[in-house]
């Protein structure tokens, strides 16, 4: 299922990032010169995801202005988010790394993406493939809704090698 974000009735998002900020953790885009390494971590932490995450966040990165965030602390990747990647609007992939879970990264990351979205002029996004374990953290953390009749969505019919 796709889910729906109004971006123009977003809460202020300092606070979330401000959280995550206390734990010595940064959110920020990632740089071109880091496209391998995020691209690795990511086929790293969510092997399952791989293959069509690590070519999303690729795409992500490479803009300029890079539409992927990254959270780091110490200079290690903890999470990353990514928007405009599959298709204009549409936000993710995003994940976490799962021993930092809990801590607040994954709202922080979405917050700091869904803002770069209404900055950019976007009036809503639209969160794409969301499976039922994390349809109420986006819920609780943007208000996002689902948009019915939405499945498979985009990501229906991939190419079969």
């Amino acid at each position: 299922m796709d889910m729906l974000v109004r971006l123009y009735a977003l809460s202020d998002v300092a606070a979330t990032i401000e959280r995550v900020a206390a734990q010595n953790i940064m959110i920020r885009r990632a740089m071109a010169h880091e496209r391998d390494d995020v691209v690795d971590w990511v086929r790293q932490h969510f092997p399952q995801e791989s293959r069509p995450w690590g070519s999303e966040v690729a795409i992500a990165v490479s803009r300029t202005p890079a539409t992927c965030y990254v959270a780091i602390r110490d200079r290690q990747m903890l999470g990353f988010a990514c928007f405009d990647a599959t298709a204009l609007g549409f936000f993710g992939p995003t994940g976490t790394a799962e021993s930092e879970r809990g801590l607040g990264i994954g709202a922080a990351l979405l917050v700091a993406s869904l803002r770069a979205m209404s900055n950019a002029g976007y009036a809503y996004a639209i969160i794409g493939g969301v499976g039922e374990q994390v349809r109420g953290f986006y819920e609780r953390c943007v208000g996002a809704t689902e948009i019915v009749g939405s499945t498979p969505g985009i990501y229906g019919k991939p190419i079969q090698l």
